[in-house]
Formats: C-alpha cells, sequence, structure tokens
C-alpha cells in the first residue's frame, strides 16, 4: 500500500494547526476592534439595513460614482454618524443603523434622493430586526449547536467506543473553528458579516463530516474484527484508502451546486454557499487527515491486553 495517512500524520497536524491559530488570531482582533469574534449582521445584533441603488436607466443621475462623503454627511445630519456605510458598484449605496422607525427611514431616503438623485426603487431593500430577537436568535443558534454535538457524541459512543466519538468531536470542532476562523479574516478584511444562514451552515458542515468519519471508523472497525493482530496504524491506513474514492466523489459531486450558487445565488446566498464549501472541504479533510490519526495515533500508545493464562 502506498498512501498512508499516518505516515506524515505531523504534517496533517500542522497544517490544521497553522490555519486554525490564524484564525482564532483573527477572532481576538475582530473582538477587540468589532467587540465580537466575527463580525456580527443584522440577524444578531439588531438594527436598520438599507440599501438603495441609482435609477441610472431612468434618470441622468449616474454620471458619477456615489460620493461616499456626502452620504456621510447626511447620515452625520441624521445623526446617524455611527452608521456603517458601504458603496456598491459605485452606483449603490448599502447602509446598517440603529433601529429606525418609518419616520425616520422616509426623512433619510429623502435626504439621500435629493443629494444623489433618484433610486430605483425595484433595488431598495429595507430591512429591521430588533435587538432582542437578534440576540434571541443568536442564543438559539449556538444551543442548536450545543444540543448537535452532544447527541454525535452519544451516538457515536454507543455505535463504535467512547475514544471514536471523542476523536470525531475533535475533528467536528476542527471544521467548525476553521470555518468561523475563515470568516473572522473575511469580516476583518472584506466586512463580511454573518448571519443566521451561517449557524445554518454549520450544522450542515458538522453533519456531513461526521457522515464521512463514521463511514472511515465503520472500516476501521470491520478489519479490527478480521484482523485482531494488525497494528492499528495499518488498519487506519487500510480502511482510509478503501474509502477515498467514495469521499472526494462525495466532496466534489456536492461542491458543484455550492459554487454554483456562490457564483450566481446572489448576494443573500453567497455567504452561505461559501461557508459550505469551506466547511464540507475541510469536513472531509479532517475526517480522512485528523480524526482517523487522532484514533491511530491514541490506540497505539494503550496497553496490549494481558492475555489470559491457560488453565
Amino acid at each position: 500500500m502506498s498512501f498512508s495517512v499516518n505516515r506524515q500524520r505531523s504534517l496533517w497536524w500542522g497544517i490544521s494547526l497553522v490555519v486554525i491559530l490564524s484564525g482564532l488570531m483573527a477572532m481576538a482582533i475582530s473582538s477587540v476592534s468589532l467587540g465580537s469574534p466575527l463580525r456580527l449582521g443584522l440577524d444578531f445584533i439588531g438594527g436598520t439595513r438599507l440599501q438603495f441603488e441609482l435609477a441610472c436607466s431612468t434618470t441622468n443621475t449616474c454620471k458619477q460614482p456615489i460620493d461616499i462623503d456626502v452620504v456621510r454627511r447626511i447620515l452625520n445630519q441624521e445623526g446617524l454618524g455611527n452608521s456603517s456605510l458601504q458603496v456598491i458598484d459605485q452606483y449603490g449605496i448599502g447602509i446598517r443603523t440603529i433601529p429606525l422607525g418609518v419616520e425616520q427611514r422616509t426623512r433619510l431616503s429623502s435626504a439621500l434622493t435629493q443629494e444623489l438623485g433618484a433610486f430605483n426603487p425595484a433595488q431598495t431593500q429595507i430591512e429591521t430586526v430588533g435587538p432582542t430577537l437578534g440576540g434571541q436568535i443568536l442564543r438559539s443558534g449556538l444551543l442548536a449547536l450545543l444540543v448537535a454535538f452532544i447527541g454525535i457524541t452519544i451516538y457515536l459512543t454507543l455505535r463504535f467506543q467512547f475514544d471514536y466519538a471523542f476523536f470525531a468531536l475533535v475533528a467536528l470542532f476542527h471544521d467548525v473553528l476553521l470555518t468561523a476562523g475563515i470568516f473572522a479574516i473575511l469580516g476583518l478584511t472584506l466586512g463580511v458579516e454573518i448571519d443566521s444562514l451561517f449557524i445554518v451552515a454549520l450544522l450542515t458542515i458538522i453533519g456531513f463530516s461526521v457522515n464521512d468519519t463514521v463511514v472511515i471508523y465503520d472500516r476501521v472497525r470491520e478489519t479490527l474484527k478480521l484482523n485482531p493482530d494488525l497494528n492499528i496504524k495499518e488498519v487506519v491506513d487500510q480502511a482510509v484508502v478503501q474509502t477515498l474514492g467514495r469521499s472526494i466523489n462525495t466532496t466534489l459531486t456536492t461542491l458543484l451546486p455550492l459554487v454554483t450558487i456562490f457564483i450566481f445565488g446572489g448576494d443573500t446566498l453567497r455567504f452561505f454557499a461559501l461557508a459550505l464549501i469551506i466547511g464540507f472541504v475541510t469536513g472531509a479533510y479532517s475526517s480522512i487527515f485528523v480524526a482517523s490519526t487522532l484514533l491511530a495515533w491514541w490506540r497505539d500508545r494503550q496497553p496490549t491486553p494481558t492475555p489470559s493464562p491457560v488453565t
């Protein structure tokens, strides 16, 4: 057998460690600068998000791109100077403010129209979430993740043994941390926010990842039954080689529609698809290179049971 996942296990663990530590550093920086490890979206912190786009096709107001200083001045005049502001494709603007009432939104929209020109009603988006509801969504999402982790641990302990379940859980944490770390980096560099769909993506990721791990564990258990004297590292290597083709094919076929959604799915689904793409790739990686090698490392250090004396 030419491929041995255990032969280079220090390399696989090192790669994971470097990427996770980079993400943790980004989360620490984000906590200091933004007040949370990830850039939280409207779903979690509450507020009003407004998005406008100039009606370039019907008016004559698109000779120059939107001047962000003009928008900032209007926000200051309306007492909304702490709002986040982003110019979208030169002729659109996205604004996130504290929760606004109907009268405040109308006044802000009128002031922007007067300075910048008419907006396209079809492209105007206004969304408001109260801070109480946002906090509740965040708590419910984190609780759902915790329950999922506990359920998976119980299931794998009953189906295999506790050490199998423990290292599968380590692999799941690996996937969640790595995905969250990359989004922390994206939040700092590109202003990418997470919303409730991000929690859905994490739950989907751990479901996909544990499925791959269970397939490898099943093969490990079968091989051990047939060859009880075989070294655990050889058993794990055989299990990984026997399931490698399935893991690659499953991951690739799953990624194809996700990449399509990322490209053509629009702003709402783009980063949901990106989280799934990152999570599915890392899930396949952790099942092969983290969960299985950790299991082999642990079992290899356990004392060999003393055979019962012949009577």
